[in-house]
């Protein structure tokens, strides 16, 4: 297991976040050397040049945080991100259409933010908004997911009704086995709860409270 501080996306996606914030958010990061940092799109410059260097990588999303943007939308946001300096996309999947069953047009969506990603051979987190779904809901966006080649399942927004919980955890690791990996996100706001998350199946954790659980474990 990898020391605990190299599973966090330190993030602030908060809509009136000045750029002060971001800069603390990296000077954060670097002290704590987690494993990225997750901002809107306009801060992907800022933060790359901050972090140029460290490893610690680039992550932005897409689609954010409703999930109902055009596909072409997804796609260039997820080019301009790239060609800017971010490695990694957490899009958010158009939660109306699995509802309606538009399966083929989820997948899709997926895949070409995929292929965008990846020819600046970044990956894609789908973000599935598990508050908002059933059981057999989360077990069919896994499964378009992982089809259109995502490489990580996220559980959450942070901006819906709940965040990461450890049932959607727990049932996405169950569908996905190692087939793709896990983003737990939302909610989590200490240390007893991302372990939990990481006992479960988590590979990674979406956390704006990330340095507040390191120092707690001081």
């Amino acid at each position: 297991m990898k020391p605990l501080n190299k599973y966090f996306d330190h993030t602030n996606l908060k809509p009136d976040a000045p750029h002060t914030d971001i800069l603390r958010l990296c000077e954060e990061a670097k002290k704590y050397d987690f494993y990225g940092v997750c901002v809107h799109s306009c801060y992907v410059p800022l933060a790359a040049k901050e972090l140029a260097g460290t490893g610690i990588k680039v992550v932005t999303v897409a689609g954010f945080p409703l999930g109902m943007n055009s596909s072409q939308t997804k796609k260039y946001e997820a080019e301009w991100a790239c060609e800017n300096g971010a490695q990694e996309i957490d899009m958010v999947i158009n939660i109306g259409a699995l509802k309606e069953g538009l399966y083929d047009y989820v997948r899709q969506e997926i895949l070409e933010v995929v292929k965008t990603t990846g020819r600046h051979k970044g990956i894609v987190k789908t973000i599935l908004e598990t508050c908002e779904l059933k059981d057999e809901e989360i077990v069919k966006a896994c499964h378009l997911a992982i089809e259109a080649g995502a490489a990580y399942i996220k559980t959450s927004t942070g901006f819906g009704k709940a965040g990461a919980t450890p049932h959607a955890v727990s049932l996405i690791k169950e569908t996905v086995g190692d087939k793709a990996q896990i983003k737990a996100s939302g909610g989590i706001r200490d240390i007893l709860t991302a372990r939990e998350m990481l006992r479960l199946g988590a590979s990674r954790i979406g956390c704006s409270a990330s340095a507040a659980i390191m120092e707690s474990l001081k």
